[in-house]
């Protein structure tokens, strides 16, 4: 098992791990990242600027999944958590939460001091990880471009 950055031939099996995602949890709608414009070119859009990061989950040699990590709003230091999505085959074996640990080990390392997110109640067993994780329940942020999300979380890292 390795988590490492995500290169341009990532992109399609990510697209579909995604879709397939937000298919099975009834959530292949507008206002989801299932019509983002960047999805089928993740890793041009998380390339293309430092601050920015997604992690691929990779197993002898097949991508099981990944994680992001943007800028969300630079004048408050705050970063948000982007398309955390597993095959089904990978999901119970406590892989997203090492997925989510490398996403905050970065946001910290680049210098934002919250990492925000947001999802929806149809995904039961991700609320439960970000909760699990330290995560706080919040108002959604100004800004956001998924408007049928309706769960908003923010991990507020300490300061050193």
């Amino acid at each position: 098992m390795m988590i490492r950055q995500i290169k341009p031939s990532d992109n399609p099996v990510l697209a579909q791990i995604i879709r397939a995602s937000l298919e099975e949890a009834k959530l292949a709608l507008p206002g989801t990242a299932y019509f983002d414009a960047s999805l089928d070119n993740l890793s041009e859009f998380y390339l293309a600027k430092p601050g920015r990061c997604y992690f691929v989950l990779e197993e002898e040699g097949q991508v099981l999944g990944g994680a992001g990590v943007a800028e969300f709003d630079s004048a408050n230091k705050i970063a948000e958590l982007q398309k955390l999505y597993l095959t089904t085959e990978a999901r119970g074996q406590g892989l997203s939460k090492l997925l989510l640990g490398k996403c905050e080990q970065f946001a910290q390392t680049a210098g934002y001091h919250k990492l925000y997110l947001e999802s929806h109640r149809n995904l039961q067993v991700a609320l439960q990880l970000y909760e699990r994780m330290g995560y706080q329940s919040c108002q959604g942020l100004a800004g956001s471009e998924h408007s049928l999300m309706d769960r908003f979380f923010v991990k507020e890292f300490s300061r050193k």
